[in-house]
């Protein structure tokens, strides 16, 4: 199997069919509903907050709200109030199950559920999955996070409707260090072998740098792109701002971090500081903008055409050429 992860990769221009990059669809569907962008906010407690998940879905982007320090039932409540789907977080403890049964007995049914834990593949992902369909068949349920053919074939067989696929490439996880085990510097490479195997979409979490990094994702079979320090920092982003030296940053730290969790155990998260970037809206505007770029370079007019382009490697041993595979 070959190993790359982003700046290991090119995407092969095809014949420009457009007269304009405009008209070129960056939209997906997940869950019967079309977003305008396959991206999605990381739910972390730097990145969003009940503020910014309204502003997304009253604009056409999908979210996941994080389940930290959070009244799940009550958000639900609001953002069903406020005329918008919800979508929410859950981990696989007592007290998810509990927020379950209240959500059940209110009569509420959060439209997205992410099931968010490190290590995905697990009976306890099993379970809550199983309970939630149970409970709230009508949420369309995603599972993770996962980095192997196997774990996307349990999960999908366990009934989660979207798998998550990456453990710990994004900027602020030491997962590879602190435990030996984890997608960073392969991401790319992970996606593309979960892919190969998968019935439902695939969500890829972490390891993107650049907005050129979203068309290798959706290339190598992702439907959706979670993306945490590309939108950390924005002039919204719930991060505490700091000033060094003048300049402003916002705090962007770790679901796994100390930061987070309020201790410091079973810590494989860190904290950075982002340079504060302007408002969220023009950096959608701008991933937007560059997606239908790589659309038009990939010879089509939607979204999924990128996955018919040709590839190549850049150095190391398996350089090369690749065909459609």
């Amino acid at each position: 199997m070959e190993i790359f992860d982003y700046d290991n990769i090119l995407l092969l221009p095809r014949k420009c069919r457009v007269e304009s990059r405009s008209e070129c669809d960056a939209g997906v569907e997940l869950g019967g509903r079309k977003f305008r962008l396959p991206v999605v906010p990381a739910n972390m407690k730097t990145v969003v907050d009940e503020k910014i998940c309204t502003w997304l879905a009253k604009n056409g982007y999908f979210y996941v709200m994080h389940r930290f320090d959070l009244d799940n039932v009550q958000f639900v409540r609001d953002m069903q109030g406020a005329g918008v789907f919800a979508s929410i977080s859950l981990g696989v403890k007592a007290p998810d199950y509990a927020t379950v049964d209240t959500l059940v007995a209110e009569g509420l049914v959060p439209e997205y559920i992410t099931i968010d834990i490190a290590h995905g593949h697990a009976d306890s992902v099993k379970n809550m999955i199983r309970y939630l369909k149970e409970k709230l068949p009508a949420s369309f349920v995603i599972a993770g996070n996962v980095a192997t053919p196997e774990a996307v074939i349990d999960l999908e067989n366990w009934g989660a409707d979207a798998t998550k696929v990456g453990v710990g490439p994004g900027k602020v996880c030491i997962t590879k260090l602190k435990t030996g085990f984890g997608t960073g510097g392969w991401q790319l490479s992970a996606l593309k072998w979960c892919a190969r195997v998968a019935t439902k979409p695939i969500i890829a979490d972490g390891g993107i740098r650049s907005h050129g990094d979203i068309a290798k994702s959706i290339r190598f079979g992702a439907t959706m792109v979670m993306i945490g320090s590309l939108f950390a920092g924005h002039e919204e982003s719930p991060g505490k701002t700091v000033e060094v030296d003048g300049e402003r940053f916002k705090e962007y730290y770790g679901s796994a971090s100390d930061f987070n969790k309020g201790e410091y155990k079973h810590v494989e998260g860190k904290r950075i500081l982002e340079p504060v970037k302007g408002p969220l809206a023009n950096t959608l505007v701008e991933m937007e903008q560059d997606v239908q770029s790589s659309i038009s370079y990939a010879g089509g007019t939607k979204l999924m055409d990128i996955r018919k382009v040709n590839y190549v490697i850049l150095g190391g041993d398996n350089a090369g050429e690749h065909l459609l595979m």
